[in-house]
């Protein structure tokens, strides 16, 4: 079982960026690979980023490449999201997710969730 409480969301202007985190619990968080999803009013959640185990290898949405990036540290059982150049089409609320071994790109395959971090960005 895993536990997921996102932070660091907020207003921000067109331009600017933020850092999301991602602090786990429970046991064996080097075992999942992590992703964040966005939801925007009336839209279907969507990938956004994740993350091997290991933090080898990083993957991303078209809309967000060369501007975001995902870490993780694996001592402290925290994930992040840079958010660079942020755009008033990035507002969402931005969801954290945790997966068994084996690195996804798809809502449906991750199993744990926090309860997701608001992101505002001003035009």
């Amino acid at each position: 079982q895993v536990q997921l409480v996102e932070s660091g969301g907020g207003l921000v202007q067109a331009g600017k960026s933020l850092r999301l985190s991602c602090a786990a619990s429970g046991s064996f968080f080097s075992n999942y690979a992590m992703g964040w999803f966005r939801q925007a009013p009336g839209k279907e959640r969507e990938f956004v980023a994740a993350i091997s185990r290991s933090g080898d290898s990083t993957y991303y949405a078209d809309s967000v490449k060369g501007r975001f990036t995902i870490s993780r540290d694996n001592a402290k059982n925290t994930v992040y999201l840079q958010m660079n150049s942020l755009k008033a089409e990035d507002t969402a609320v931005y969801y954290c997710a945790a997966k068994w071994w084996v690195v996804g790109q798809t809502r449906m395959e991750y199993h744990y969730w926090g309860q997701g971090t608001q992101v505002t960005v001003s035009s």
